[in-house]
């Protein structure tokens, strides 16, 4: 009887004071051409897909990166979105077994309170969540602490404006 392994569902929430009105953060982060701004440049990421100025649900975005200094592709699908609220990506092809990443803007004060929730799977389970598991969760918290940072220095407080929380 062939045994069949379940990849282990991994979770990595993180969430971030931006001192400036949902509306704008939105529309930061719903213009997938900011995406660049936004990731490490480590990992050597470029966007392949010519963008328009605003995602849109069945966008699909592709991508080209360096991951631990292998050359990959990375497809995503922007599955759903609620203007001004949230949105969700889920990669297509890419490293992992899967990877859904949800972004949730939710007023703060005149601030606003940016939640990134992934949930994702490591390929070639079980060897990949033994192998894999500890250097994929540094890696990730990396990457979203270089992204934290960014916001920051992108979408500063303005002043007199609302101050960081």
């Amino acid at each position: 009887m062939a045994r069949v392994f379940q990849a282990r569902q991994r979770r990595l929430r993180r969430e971030q004071p931006v001192a400036r009105p949902v509306e704008e953060v939105f529309e930061f982060f719903s213009d997938p051409r900011n995406l660049e701004a936004l990731t490490p440049p480590f990992l050597h990421f470029r966007i392949l897909t010519p963008l328009g100025p605003r995602i849109e649900p069945g966008l699909i975005i592709e991508y080209r990166l360096r991951l631990h200094g292998v050359p990959l592709q990375w497809k995503s699908l922007i599955e759903a979105v609620d203007p001004g609220k949230s949105f969700t990506d889920v990669q297509i092809r890419g490293p992992y077994r899967r990877w859904r990443h949800v972004h949730d803007f939710r007023a703060d004060g005149e601030g606003t309170c940016v939640v990134d929730t992934v949930e994702y799977e490591l390929p070639f389970p079980p060897v990949g969540d033994i192998l894999g598991s500890g250097l994929v969760e540094r890696r990730l918290a990396r990457i979203f602490d270089y992204r934290r940072d960014r916001i920051a220095e992108l979408l500063p407080a303005r002043s007199g404006g609302a101050s960081p929380a």
